[in-house]
This record gives structure tokens, sequence and C-alpha cells, in this order.
């Protein structure tokens, strides 16, 4: 198994990396791999990663959902997933995009909600040998305009070519998510976990998601285990270490802001909690 780094840590890897095409540091363009160092922890992005995915193959999860990628195809990463990767293949080649908030933000998609809403569900496209062919022309378009940087209308080209991209490829999400048919359980699953995301911070009680869903407690956690494997308060639990985790890691926030961030009444008390899930101290977690 070979771990690698990907840009959680972007702005420091790339001082190293010459061969990085880029307009600031809101865009970015990369022929290979960010791996600087191995990390076998989850990490939590602030940028918008495309990866066309030329060869190889990668496996991780994405906010706890696994995914696998299978060359040829193209997966994104949205900004404020949690990552975990578990395996990245000797010959995986690859072409990265990497926007950062602001750049996206200014694209002023009037409909992204439901594209990206799509990506979250299914960030993985499978692509023909023809398409990822056409993908990689794409790119090449992409970095001469970078590279052109005698013309001072080379970032609006940049987002008009992007813009143009999700307009293109973004139906091929929709479909993915609009073929994959579910039974009323799953979808309940589904929905159970989506509330879970949004709301883990400030609410770890079962019967707070039982009433968003109008179910009883004890319905939501006997669908929730016999359909997932795992028990409601353990999807809840889930949540909560895994972002305690990438908080620690690849954040410069103290253990005390962590705890306040995610609403814990005290430092002692995340600490126990923290310790009891994962076996050490948030403060060992964060040496180690």
């Amino acid at each position: 198994m070979k771990n690698v780094t990907v840009p959680f840590n972007w702005r420091t890897d790339l001082d190293d990396l010459a061969k990085a095409d880029s307009i600031d540091n809101d865009f970015i363009l990369l022929d290979s791999p960010i791996i600087t160092s191995a990390h076998n922890f989850p990490f939590k992005v602030d940028v918008t990663t495309g990866i066309i995915c030329i060869k190889g193959t990668t496996r991780g999860k994405i906010n706890l959902k696994p995914y696998t990628t299978t060359s040829p195809g193209f997966i994104i990463i949205l900004p404020d997933q949690i990552l975990e990767y578990e395996y990245i293949s000797e010959d995986f080649s690859g072409l990265f995009v990497i926007m950062s908030k602001k750049f996206t933000n200014s694209l002023n998609f009037e409909e992204k909600l439901p594209l990206f809403l799509s990506i979250r569900d299914k960030p993985f496209l499978p692509m023909s040998k023809e398409e990822i062919e056409a993908l990689v022309v794409y790119y090449s378009i992409l970095k001469r305009t970078v590279k052109n940087k005698d013309n001072p209308y080379r970032m609006e080209v940049v987002k008009h070519l992007i813009k143009a991209f999700f307009f293109s490829t973004g139906y091929q999400y929709h479909k993915l998510t609009e073929n994959d048919k579910k039974s009323k359980n799953e979808m309940l699953v589904e929905s159970f976990l989506n509330h879970v995301q949004a709301n883990y911070k400030e609410q770890r009680g079962v019967e707070f998601y039982a009433n968003k869903l109008y179910l009883t407690p004890k319905y939501l956690s006997k669908v929730i285990k016999e359909n997932s494997g795992m028990s409601a308060n353990d999807w809840i639990d889930s949540y909560v270490i895994l972002e305690a985790k990438a908080l620690l890691k690849s954040s410069n926030k103290t253990v005390q802001q962590i705890s306040d961030e995610l609403n814990f009444p005290s430092q002692s008390f995340f600490g126990k909690y923290f310790k009891r899930h994962v076996g050490v101290s948030p403060k060992d977690y964060k040496k180690a």
C-alpha cells in the first residue's frame, strides 16, 4: 500500500514545485500528484480539486463515504470535505486542477447547488477513453492560457473555460445520481447522514435527527442499524471524531479551540470523549 499527500496543505507544498502553473494562489495546474510525505489521518481541504485520472486506481473515503477511482475518469473534491486516502496504485497518473474558494465563488453559478449536491454524492465520474482524451486536451488549453502571462485577461479566460467545463460535464453527474435507484430505507439512511453532516457540531442526540425526519428515535435507530451496519449514535460519533481528527492534524487550532468549535461544554469533556473513541488524548493525537 502506498500513501500519498493530497493538497490539504497545498500552499506550502507548491513552494517546492517548480512545475506548477498558476495564477496567484487561486488557480493551479499540476501534472502530477503532490507527494511530499505520507499521511495516515483524515484531513480537511479548503480548495476545490478536480483530478483527471488517466491511469491507475485510488481508494479512500470522503466524509466517511467510501469511494474508488478506476481510470479513466474524473473526480471532484469539494472545499471543507474531509478526506481519508487509503490506497493509490504505483502506476497512478493524473492531472490536477486546484481552485481556491475565492476563484469558485467568483464563477457565480446560478444553479450550482444541484450540481454540487450531485458531486458530493457521487464525486467520481467514470469516462470512456475518448472522453478522457478530450479532457486532457481541455487541460492543455487551460495550461496554455495560464502560461500566457502577457494576457491581462487570462484569469477571465480561465473562468469562462471552467464554467464551460462544468456546464458540459455537470449533466453526467446528475445522470449518476438519477440512475442510482434506492430503496425507501436506503433513502432514509442517506437523509439521516445528510442531516448529521449538517448538524453534528451542535447536535449529538438521536432524538434531534428523529424529529427532523418525523420518526421516533427507536424506529430511526432500528432502520439505520439494519441498513448501514452502524447505529445512529455511532454514525454521529464518527462524524464528530472525524472532524476532530482533521482539525487536530490539518489546522493550527488549539485543543481548546477545537473543543469550542465542536460545542463541547469544556476541553476536559472533549478530551475524555476523544480518548474514549480514539484511545489517545487529543494532545497526543496531534503530536503523533
